[in-house]
């Protein structure tokens, strides 16, 4: 368990994912956290870090730091994918065993298994098929972190475990349509298409594809609970549990916004992997469940969002 006092640095703390952590821990008691933006910290810059963590000591680290962006981003970015991941992952992870660093987590991605893994994907799949092509780079950055943490477990005995959430979503997301993943960016199309009396919404791919989503304050909770509760060196999956189509999330989305326009599927788009469920049973089994629904999920995020200020920005 960790000590309330005990000294806790939440790596991109300001993401969505590292956000959610924080306001999850302060929610618990924990407020002794040590947090910087990438321009004080570069995450990738070897001797910063190393001086950081020299300074600071702290006793828990969650890396929720990520270069992250959706299928256009990943696959046009993709040497800077590689190397910042790599770079973060590697720095984080070595500074942290050499200042004794009490337990770390590490947050991969689903992304990290085959293309055509057999679903639901299990932790054992890793490694046994090729990799998503539009997101390999990302996918190999992360594989190369949780194999730090269980080499770095297995060699020197540090409590270094990962977790791989399936696809997020809520506050604190990324709405730009260039680099966004595929609920946000549903979203904010639709959103401007009700406010703007658009017919229609164009969306990429056939709509075909299955995706798993979970709020981010689910995976806090969840992340949370794995640093207090879970010692195995095996990396874990965090996920809903319940898939749903591209097409059926974008008439849900239609539904909460109240959008009265219809839909056009651009089949020249890629569509990305065909089906990407996470088996949840290792966490389960620890007794974590998530406790927000996808469509109430959805709601809060399309009630919160300043809309004016996301669209004014382009």
């Amino acid at each position: 368990m960790m000590e309330k006092d005990a000294k806790i640095y939440v790596a991109g703390h300001r993401g969505m994912v590292g956000s959610a952590i924080v306001r999850r821990l302060k929610a618990l008691g924990y407020h002794n956290l040590v947090l910087k933006t990438s321009k004080e910290l570069d995450l990738r810059d070897q001797r910063a870090v190393r001086a950081f963590f020299e300074k600071e000591q702290p006793d828990y680290v969650f890396v929720a730091a990520a270069k992250v962006g959706g299928i256009w981003a990943n696959n046009t970015y993709r040497a800077e994918f590689l190397y910042d991941n790599l770079m973060i992952a590697a720095n984080v992870i070595h500074e942290s065993y050499r200042v004794g660093v009490k337990k770390l987590l590490f947050l991969g991605s689903s992304c990290i298994y085959p293309k055509h893994a057999p679903q639901p994907m299990k932790e054992e799949y890793l490694l046994t098929g090729p990799l998503e092509p539009t997101n390999e780079p990302y996918a190999i950055a992360k594989i190369a972190g949780l194999k730090l943490c269980e080499t770095y477990w297995d060699q020197y005995g540090a409590r270094f475990i990962s977790a791989m959430p399936t696809n997020l979503y809520g506050p604190n997301d990324n709405f730009d349509l260039k680099t966004s993943h595929v609920l946000p960016a549903l979203l904010r199309k639709i959103e401007y298409a009700r406010r703007n009396d658009i017919d229609k919404v164009e969306i990429w791919g056939t709509g075909k594809p299955l995706r798993e989503f979970l709020h981010v304050d689910d995976l806090a909770d969840a992340c949370v609970f794995l640093m207090q509760h879970y010692e195995e060196k095996m990396w874990i999956n965090i996920g809903s549990g319940e898939e749903i189509s591209i097409r059926d999330l974008a008439y849900l989305i239609k539904d909460i916004t109240g959008y009265q326009g219809d839909f056009y599927f651009n089949t020249d788009m890629p569509d990305g992997t065909p089906r990407k469920l996470l088996d949840c049973t290792r966490l389960q089994n620890l007794g974590w469940k998530p406790r927000i629904s996808l469509r109430e999920g959805i709601e809060q995020v399309w009630r919160s969002v300043d809309w004016d200020a996301i669209f004014e920005n382009g």
